[in-house]
């Protein structure tokens, strides 16, 4: 079934004009209000900016000032009617007020954070259930940055160091909210040396792609298999269906894992993924000159 929602995925330090989210600088070379991530968020939102917007800051160590910093962020776009839900308890993400809440909203944005948070506080419950439903049936934008773009997928990395990822045992995998099946994701990919960390994954199941999606860069997903780059920077896919062999099965724990004929696929803004047909399109924007 195609579902009727839209999920725009992000790989975290998402140019909201602040550090909130991260220690690591935000990029300079594009214009954020004008072409950046929560734009698309708004643009795609059934409403424009008189959607009913809720930010789930449930990820986050300092849910107050994030939830502040992306009100004050959506305001200077003119989206005025944002709200923030910091469920912090399964009670809660089954109350009737919160589940009333996601049912009027038009877009839901998970920020960053510890996304083992959103998988345990949320899955299962009443307002999971909601999430799911309006995805499929309502044409409803559900984005998440960081954290809350790895918990989108039904695969989810919570855990690995960067260095040891592929050292077997080391990149622990649980299940996510599951938007969108057949992908793992991981976040903050090209600043914090991760490919390890979606090779190791993807070796362990090859069906799946493996996105990691680098900071102020996102995927922004219709139909369930359209992958569109949004963003600054870059999102790499790694493909196992093609793998030839692997040691994963025959090393002890701690060890190395040997991976063999991988693919990469390394996307841009405008470049496009088909999740049904394994097909990337690149974009090749028209080159201006200059006199």
């Amino acid at each position: 079934m195609t579902p009727k929602g839209k999920l725009i995925i992000i790989g975290g330090a998402i140019n909201t004009g602040s550090f909130t989210e991260t220690t690591f600088g935000l990029p300079q070379n594009m214009n954020f209000f004008e072409r950046g991530i929560l734009k698309k968020i708004t643009t795609e939102s059934i409403k424009g900016t008189a959607s009913r917007f809720e930010i789930m800051t449930t990820a986050s160590l300092i849910p107050e000032r994030v939830g502040e910093e992306y009100i004050k962020a959506f305001a200077q776009l003119d989206v005025q009617d944002v709200g923030v839900l910091n469920i912090t308890s399964r009670e809660q993400a089954n109350s009737e007020e919160n589940c009333a809440r996601i049912k009027a909203a038009d877009v839901i944005v998970f920020t960053g954070g510890d996304q083992l948070r959103l998988s345990s506080i949320f899955g299962g419950t009443a307002i999971h259930q909601i999430l799911l439903d309006k995805y499929q049936d309502e044409p409803v934008v559900i984005a998440g940055t960081s954290a809350g773009a790895a918990a989108s997928s039904k695969n989810m990395i919570y855990q690995g160091s960067s260095k040891d990822a592929l050292l077997k045992g080391e990149v622990k995998i649980t299940g996510g909210l599951g938007f969108i099946d057949g992908v793992i994701v991981d976040t903050h990919f090209v600043q914090r040396g991760r490919i390890g960390r979606l090779l190791y994954a993807t070796a362990s199941s090859p069906g799946i792609l493996g996105i990691g999606l680098g900071e102020d860069t996102g995927l922004f997903i219709s139909g369930g298999n359209i992958m569109e780059a949004i963003g600054s920077g870059m999102v790499i896919l790694v493909d196992g269906r093609n793998m030839t062999d692997t040691n994963l099965t025959d090393v002890e724990m701690g060890q190395p894992v040997s991976i063999s004929n991988m693919t990469v696929h390394v996307m841009c803004d405008g470049d496009i993924y088909d999740l049904h047909e394994h097909k990337l399109t690149i974009h090749h924007p028209k080159v201006i000159p200059v006199d």
